[in-house]
């Protein structure tokens, strides 16, 4: 969603010393915070400061676009002040985990795979502050992470795509290979190939989150060899992949992260989608509670966080058979009949 724009960064102790306008954030290396003003004048308790460390631009409409909606949702939800720092490197992940406590923040987020050696390295010297990682599964007496089931849906994305290819070639392509990534395409593979178990699959990373040009040219390179649904997981660099499929007649998207059946509607299936607000909302009600236990906490389809969602705006794809072969499968993956690796 638009946002209004932002100051460049400043030195990170510049930073922490400025309060910027609420609901300002950006693509580059931007901080956004928002003061809750009753504590501010010290006539109420002080409001819980919460921070978001993401790796890429909010712009993305994916997984740093929906990490920042859901810090705008403890803010407006637990009246909170927040703060957002897009963080490039292993050396600002840390830098900043550390300003954040010292800054004695309740709750500092940090929001991808990458995120949890800085945060396991940080948070002892922090005791005061719970350190949460997405996708993490490192924990500490003040750290937790968050694995989203995200492989139940790519499954069910894999099913829609095995049954709408033509040619019998897929395509996946990543940002960078990290665990989870490569985990949701296996898992969408795996779908595909209980339908239609002739589809060959074939899979690129474009080695960054941020190059909209070489995500495109991947998504081209995967056309030309034939591949007519692709599978994208690359943030930023995901939207070139939605221009491809637009120049290329016959070539079909499924999105990630959030709803992105929104960008290109005339190319895309579905979108896998993770519902950020909901689950950033529910550990912050935590930590605001008191009731903050170190944990990985593994939200999915039936917590309500993590789903695949046809898009409308094609509903002649995915057909009447083919939402009760989903809903079928759906139904086997929440019983463990199916089991997604």
């Amino acid at each position: 969603m638009p946002r209004p724009s932002c100051p460049r960064a400043l030195p990170a102790l510049a930073l922490l010393a400025l309060a910027t306008l609420a609901g300002c954030a950006g693509g580059d290396d931007r901080r956004a915070d928002s003061r809750d003003s009753a504590g501010e004048r010290g006539g109420a308790a002080p409001a819980m400061r919460v921070a978001l460390l993401h790796p890429g631009a909010t712009s993305d409409n994916s997984w740093n676009g929906g990490a920042y909606q859901g810090l705008m949702r403890i803010r407006d939800s637990l009246g909170a002040q927040v703060s957002a720092i897009h963080t490039k490197t292993p050396a600002e992940f840390e830098e900043n985990f550390r300003q954040y406590g010292a800054q004695g923040y309740a709750l500092v987020i940090g929001h991808g795979f990458e995120f949890q050696d800085a945060a396991a390295r940080v948070a002892p010297e922090y005791p005061k502050t719970i350190f949460v990682t997405t996708s993490g599964n490192r924990t500490g007496p003040n750290l937790a992470g968050i694995e989203f089931d995200f492989e139940e849906p790519s499954y069910l994305a894999g099913i829609a795509a095995g049954r709408l290819t033509k040619s019998n070639v897929l395509g996946v392509i990543g940002g960078t290979e990290l665990p989870p990534v490569k985990r949701s395409f296996a898992a969408f593979v795996a779908g595909a190939k209980s339908v239609n178990p002739r589809v060959q699959v074939l899979t690129s990373y474009i080695g960054n989150w941020d190059d909209v040009t070489a995500g495109k040219e991947q998504a081209l390179a995967q056309i030309g060899r034939g591949a007519d649904v692709i599978f994208q997981n690359a943030d930023a660099a995901g939207l070139g992949v939605f221009q491809a499929a637009r120049e290329r007649r016959n070539v079909l998207v499924v999105g990630s992260n959030a709803n992105q059946n929104s960008i290109a509607p005339e190319v895309t299936v579905g979108s896998v989608v993770i519902d950020l607000p909901k689950a950033f909302l529910l550990v912050a009600r935590e930590v605001q509670g008191g009731q903050f236990r170190p944990r990985v906490l593994t939200l999915g389809g039936k917590e309500g966080v993590v789903t695949f969602v046809p898009n409308p705006a094609r509903a002649e794809l995915v057909t009447p058979a083919m939402r009760a072969e989903l809903d079928s499968a759906r139904a086997r993956l929440e019983r463990g009949d199916i089991k997604v690796e």
